[in-house]
């Protein structure tokens, strides 16, 4: 049986793949809420290439707000772990040694803000999903009602949302030496930097209203543009790893050949070298993050809702059915695009080829129902921002009002197989009793719900006519024969 992956196999390691410093000897300058597949294929890999560069002060110590595992893994390998880039043709692999520590914080609520609070720690970011934010999507204000914030108002020294660990870090922090510090969220949220500033000023003023003085004269919180398709480990997963390291390594994560991180040059105690992995610091990240969400991850998840309904479970197979291609290559071209502003340095056209051809890459199976998750936090700044321009320039929805039913039809819970569908997502229950139903009930039902669609969707007669048009073939003819007649009709 191979020996696990850690500080003491690691020399035997060939030396282009494994760190080019002694991981022990890092010191710890980022905090990271979130230590999930992505941020240890993407952030940390940035960062792994900004140490081998230069500085030796941006050691990460990762934090698991809610599951367990990925802290004990790495424990076991010394924080060691590998990451796998895999393209149709070519395939690398690399170890990363950045990540020193990752501690599962409800075993310990008050470490994690003790050191958001320590001197040495300079930056803070996060990767927490949509949902991690506990804030409202139609409005992005924070839920006072949600049971997390609602428990870290009561007792903020022991807090269990991000948005409280935020406080009580920071709270911490002035009171200790008051040094200035970056928060920065690397989640799919559009002004993502600017929306956490506005809910973590909100809890504090909730609290603390002279932490809240403080953290807006002492706390950055810059916008950032994430990009890399990285699907879930699996055991032929660690089994290609462990076959090209000759260790074994069980925290190892994956990802496709493209990466992309645009982050706006606003840090307030320093920054790795970021660009020596190919980062872009900018001025602006909005016309980037737009680009990303109207054209990226609304596609995905258009493509994860028709392709779970007509029985894939890969974002590759569906794009094997020419109408699924049609339908996403037409629905970037005609509605997504035009609502964009211009992109310095990138031509849309190209773009829009290069994500097909990611979309297809079948050596990265990535899964319909994984990116289907979270559908009510995440479709309000994917596809629903488009259909509200659209609608007020007099553009095409159709092709977006059909991937909003196909959401509609996914969240009944039955698949067009008569089979269960286990709904995640934080309104599930409330979903399923609205979504069993004719059409029309449907979508009014579903439009009801203000904290995602707001007020002004459910005012459009055109919309709900094109939303019941899109359920009623989705329910009559399926998934498939509708892909194809939407994508074929002009």
């Amino acid at each position: 049986m191979p020996e696990l992956l850690s500080l003491r196999t690691l020399p035997k390691l060939a030396p282009a793949i494994r760190p080019g410093y002694d991981p022990a000897a890092l010191r710890s300058g980022i905090v990271h809420l979130g230590s999930g597949a992505f941020h240890r294929a993407h952030q940390a890999l940035y960062t792994e290439i900004a140490l081998a560069s230069g500085s030796r002060d941006w050691g990460i110590i990762g934090a698991s707000l809610r599951q367990a595992s990925a802290g004990t893994l790495l424990r076991a390998q010394d924080g060691l772990y590998s990451v796998l880039t895999k393209g149709e043709s070519d395939t690398s692999i690399r170890v990363i040694g950045c990540v020193r520590e990752v501690i599962y914080t409800p075993d310990d609520p008050r470490r994690l803000p003790a050191l958001i609070g320590s001197a040495e720690t300079r930056i803070v970011s996060l990767t927490v999903t949509e949902k991690g934010y506990t804030l409202e999507p139609a409005t992005r204000a924070l839920d006072f009602s949600h049971p997390d914030i609602a428990h870290d108002l009561r007792a903020p020294e022991a807090p269990t949302s991000a948005v409280g660990t935020l406080f009580a870090g920071l709270h911490a922090r002035r009171l200790a030496h008051g040094q200035p510090l970056t928060v920065m969220s690397c989640d799919n949220l559009q002004h993502n930097g600017k929306v956490l500033r506005r809910l973590v000023l909100a809890f504090a003023e909730a609290v603390d209203k002279v932490t809240a003085q403080w953290i807006v004269a002492n706390v950055c919180f810059p916008d950032t543009m994430v990009d890399r398709i990285v699907p879930a480990t699996t055991t032929s997963t660690l089994q290609e790893v462990r076959e090209l390291l000759g260790v074994e390594d069980r925290a190892a994560v994956w990802g496709e050949p493209f990466r992309q991180w645009v982050i706006q040059d606003n840090f307030g105690a320093g920054r790795p070298m970021w660009e020596a992995g190919g980062a872009q610091i900018v001025a602006d990240v909005q016309p980037f993050e737009e680009m990303k969400l109207r054209l990226l991850n609304s596609s995905n998840s258009m493509l994860a809702y028709l392709g779970y309904l007509g029985g894939d479970e890969y974002i590759y197979q569906a794009m094997r059915a020419p109408s699924y291609a049609t339908l996403v290559r037409r629905f970037m071209k005609e509605e997504a695009a035009p609502t964009l502003s211009p992109v310095p340095g990138q031509d849309l056209d190209t773009y829009q080829a290069q994500l097909l051809e990611r979309f297809a890459n079948s050596s990265l199976p990535h899964r319909c129902y994984q990116i289907a998750m979270d559908g009510s936090q995440k479709l309000p700044q994917r596809l629903l921002s488009i259909l509200r321009d659209n609608l007020a320039a007099g553009r095409p929805i159709r092709l977006g009002a059909l991937g909003l039913a196909a959401w509609m039809r996914y969240v009944s819970g039955i698949d067009e197989q008569g089979k269960p569908i286990l709904v995640q997502d934080p309104i599930a229950g409330q979903l399923e009793k609205m979504a069993r139903s004719d059409p029309s009930d449907i979508v009014d039902r579903v439009l009801s719900i203000r904290s995602m669609f707001g007020d002004n969707l459910p005012q459009s007669q055109r919309l709900r006519n094109e939303l019941i048009a899109a359920l009623d073939h989705l329910q009559r003819y399926g998934s498939r024969t509708t892909v194809a007649a939407y994508a074929e009709r002009r």
